[in-house]
């Protein structure tokens, strides 16, 4: 039998809310709740990997005037800018396990529209990757990580709670001034142009064949849209827990 994943309305939220809303996500997914949402941000952020020092902001000025988070996941930092972002959260037990790793079947689905659209890439395989400069994230390429004409476009990151699973994920578009050296998918020679609403919708139907599962429109929960807003207040939104480390 197909499995059901609700697919969350499309939306854009400041850094705070969305690192919520995703965290609200995998605790729903813990009680057995499978959600796929896309979403934007209402403004350039720079969000640094839980583990990450927040002194590191301070290395570039482009990246220290920026309205910042801290994720929940680890890996580097990134310029939420003209991207679409994306987190999948899926609950324990074998239906919802996958034989390759999701980092690499859902950069693969996105490997697939882009083929669609006539837009070439490369998935980063084991002995690869390489490091092209510090605390930005998509300097550095892991394997898994999508690359178009040698710069990385999709990069994902993982968090577990109770056998439940978060991935969330950037997908550049395009080229930030903020961070002029990162192209993104619609900057490569020939490249059509894609709205993030666009390539959102895309990537559901994408998805959907790949896993064979009901990709189906739903709605937030009353108890998910408190949480968000209990969990925005206690880490996100705070600056003490933002700059922990």
């Amino acid at each position: 039998m197909s499995q059901t994943i609700r697919l969350l309305p499309f939306a854009g939220a400041d850094g705070a809310t969305n690192m919520s809303a995703d965290e609200a996500l995998l605790e729903s997914a813990a009680h057995g709740g499978a959600s796929l949402r896309f979403y934007t941000w209402t403004e350039p952020t720079l969000s640094l990997g839980y583990f990450q020092h927040a002194a590191e902001r301070a290395t570039d000025a482009n990246l220290a005037g920026l309205a910042w988070v801290r994720r929940s996941t680890g890996g580097a930092a990134i310029v939420h800018h003209h991207e679409l972002t994306y987190a999948l959260a899926l609950p324990p037990g074998k239906p919802w396990a996958s034989p390759e790793n999701w980092i690499c079947r859902f950069h693969h689905v996105v490997q697939a529209v882009l083929a669609d659209r006539g837009v070439k890439s490369h998935a980063v395989v084991c002995g690869e990757e390489q490091k092209l400069g510090p605390v930005v994230c998509f300097l550095h390429q892991t394997p898994g990580d999508l690359l178009v004409g040698g710069s990385k476009v999709a990069g994902s990151a993982q968090r577990k709670m109770r056998g439940a699973l978060l991935q969330h994920g950037s997908i550049l578009l395009r080229r930030s001034e903020l961070v002029p050296h990162l192209a993104g998918i619609c900057d490569a020679p020939g490249a059509p142009e894609f709205a993030s609403e666009e390539l959102a919708d895309a990537l559901k139907v994408a998805f959907a064949a790949d896993t064979g599962w009901a990709v189906t429109p739903g709605e937030w929960t009353p108890e998910e849209r408190s949480r968000t807003a209990a969990i925005r207040a206690e880490k996100y939104a705070n600056r003490e827990w933002n700059e922990k480390r």
